[in-house]
């Protein structure tokens, strides 16, 4: 294998995708631009906490909240977020896509541009969200009004 191998080896490097955030306080964290694909943030308090441009795809999110939070371009797509705080959080340009979002909350959100296709969201919820969906997402091209269905 000679000496060249060594720096083949994978070094021991802290990864943000490779910790489990489960029941931890995250408030006013940043986490903008994280790679956090896979990770579980099951009941973490992310209050005001900055996403904005994290990959969260594939997320565990079950009961966490992140109220006022900073979500903004943030990758959400098939995330498993059953009884989610999305209050007042900013999740313009925001990636749902495939997302299981039941039970969860989105009372005072940001959603300009924000893509919810294929998202399983409570049919009450996607009533309100569509008084004030607007807005096309700028990576899918998708209008948030249409990922919701709204009429």
């Amino acid at each position: 294998m000679g000496a060249g191998w060594v720096g083949a080896i994978p070094a021991a490097h802290a990864q943000d995708n490779a910790v489990d955030y489960t029941l931890t306080d995250l408030s006013f964290r940043d986490f903008s631009g994280k790679q956090l694909s896979g990770t579980s943030f099951a009941a973490a308090e992310m209050r005001e906490a900055n996403f904005e441009k994290a990959d969260l795809s594939q997320t565990i999110l079950t009961k966490a909240s992140f109220l006022r939070a900073n979500l903004a371009g943030a990758n959400l797509s098939r995330t498993f977020a059953d009884r989610v705080i999305f209050d007042g959080a900013d999740l313009s340009n925001a990636n749902f896509t495939e997302a299981l979002l039941t039970s969860s909350s989105f009372n005072d959100a940001i959603l300009t541009g924000a893509d919810f296709s294929g998202a399983i969201v409570d049919r009450f919820q996607v009533a309100q969200m569509c008084k004030y969906a607007n807005g096309v997402n700028e990576t899918t091209g998708v209008a948030t009004r249409d990922s919701l269905g709204c009429r």
